[in-house]
């Protein structure tokens, strides 16, 4: 499926894209316009020197655009062509380009093949085959577990035993399971980390449900699915309070857990596997059994581990899981800022391969009518420390997706000010606001739309780096901003 391309907006003048500021230079060096008749533009400007200028607010070095959004016009500009990491605001690329290359009807299909015979009584020979299609929703939290409805199936249709493979095929895509830059620390224990395959199951993670015992004794570990992950460690149950540390060797998928926890304490650690295809083949494998279905003999398979690959030549699937709607998987990747499913679209969109995606992701960045030559795109989420985008290509993003065939599925996936459950849930309740938050070490941003106080559309990027202290403050004059472009002035804290 293809959209309205958006090579037309490549007319709009440069300068109402964005306006070149060193680092060193005065904030504000638009003249005043006649759109600017009333003064806010000139208050706005004020405002947003007086909120950066605070003695308290952590030196960093800030980024902003912001812009009518029917016009293009700038009303402020700072370092708007400067590369800055975005952290999470790099999903806003992702997502855009996703919705206009595939529409926000596109579906991924995960089918089940069995590639062999079936004999009298019940028992599979040859492979049993999970094709996987990058879909990031099979058996993700909240989307119900197809595994088990297979299982049941194959067990009403009278299947006893699998003697055969069990193989899990994620070719659809490239083995490239993290982005290049990521920290290493987090892709060791980090649920927000887990890598991308061709085949996903369960977001990739495997649950450690914990227990205490006595005081002084040591808890029980449980994994979930059982027996893929081997839980070990030093940890003992205290009358007091307790910490728990995880620790991973890469590759593996086993953990060491040390510290201690509460008496009575019950809780669940959700940690990524090494290897996505080996999980899902596990958890299915798990499935049958459930249903009473006799896997003993049954070798479990990463297709990338065999020299006899699957030939589906001819072959009908016995069932298929189908998707939610693309607009559904981007309203969660950006209202919960999933990395996972930012990952998996964003090779979806390269046809399997980063760079393939990367390419897209630009050219469509250059459709919207930015310069995204200098940028630097390598995954599809923002962990990596090598994404750098300027406030102006995003800028310039977020005013095509205004008007844009999907531009409302792409809003409805920026979370509301104070909204449930989104990255914003704490943040400008009341507000009139659509935006998207992005957070790493040094590394805050917030872009989107908010209402001026006259119902005029803004288009704001906000981007701070390299900063030391608390990255809180940092978020704190980024609202601030955003309420002051929502009344057309500074806003006092009291109010």
């Amino acid at each position: 499926m293809s959209w309205i391309p958006l090579a037309g907006l490549r007319a709009w003048p440069a300068a109402a894209l964005s306006l070149l500021l060193t680092l060193g230079a005065a904030l504000w060096t638009a003249p005043p316009s006649q759109a600017d008749g009333d003064g806010t533009e000139a208050r706005l400007a004020a405002a947003v020197d007086e909120i950066l200028a605070d003695p308290d607010l952590p030196s960093a070095i800030w980024g902003l655009v912001v812009q009518d959004a029917r016009t293009g016009r700038v009303v402020l500009s700072r370092n708007a062509d400067k590369n800055l990491l975005p952290a999470s605001n790099l999903k806003l690329f992702t997502t855009a380009a996703a919705l206009d290359a595939l529409g926000p009807t596109f579906r991924y299909t995960t089918r089940l093949y069995h590639l062999g015979d079936v004999s009298a009584d019940g028992t599979l020979s040859g492979d049993l085959v999970i094709r996987g299609s990058g879909d990031p929703t099979f058996g993700s939290s909240g989307q119900g577990d197809p595994l088990d409805d297979w299982a049941e199936a194959l067990a009403e249709a009278g299947v006893r035993r699998v003697d055969g493979r069990i193989v899990g095929d994620d070719d659809v895509f490239e083995d490239a399971r993290y982005g290049e830059g990521w920290d290493v620390t987090h892709i060791a224990t980090e649920a927000y980390a887990p890598p991308a395959g061709g085949l996903v199951w369960g977001d990739n993670l495997v649950s450690i449900q914990i227990r205490a015992a006595a005081v002084g004794q040591r808890p029980s570990f449980e994994s979930d699915p059982a027996g893929f992950a081997t839980v070990t460690g030093d940890v003992t149950t205290r009358s007091g309070g307790g910490r728990l540390d995880i620790e991973r060797t890469l590759g593996t998928d086993t953990f060491v857990l040390r510290g201690g926890v509460p008496a009575g304490y019950r809780g669940t650690l959700r940690v990524p596997v090494a290897n996505p295809t080996l999980f899902a083949v596990h958890a299915f494998a798990r499935a049958l059994e459930e249903a009473g279905i006799d896997v003993a003999r049954a070798e479990r398979v990463d297709v990338d581990d065999t020299e006899r690959k699957p030939s589906y030549d001819g072959a009908e699937p016995l069932r298929a899981y189908v998707s939610p709607t693309l607009d559904e998987i981007v309203e969660r990747t950006n209202i919960e800022s999933d990395n996972l499913y930012a990952e998996q679209l964003f090779r979806t969109l390269g046809g399997g391969t980063v760079d393939r995606a990367a390419d897209r992701v630009e050219a469509f960045v250059s459709g919207a009518g930015a310069d995204a030559d200098g940028l630097s795109i390598v995954d599809g989420s923002g962990l990596s420390r090598k994404d750098l985008v300027t406030p102006a290509s995003l800028a310039a993003v977020l005013r095509a997706m205004r008007a844009h065939p999907a531009s409302g599925s792409f809003l409805r996936s920026l979370p509301e000010g104070g909204g449930s459950g989104s990255t914003l849930r704490n943040r400008l309740s009341g507000v009139p606001v659509r935006a998207k938050t992005g957070s790493l070490m040094a590394v805050r941003c917030l872009a989107g739309y908010v209402d001026g106080p006259d119902g005029t559309p803004y288009v704001f990027v906000l981007m701070a780096n390299n900063y030391t202290g608390r990255g809180g403050q940092i978020a704190g004059a980024q609202d601030d901003i955003v309420r002051a472009l929502a009344a057309g002035r500074r806003v006092p804290a009291d109010e």
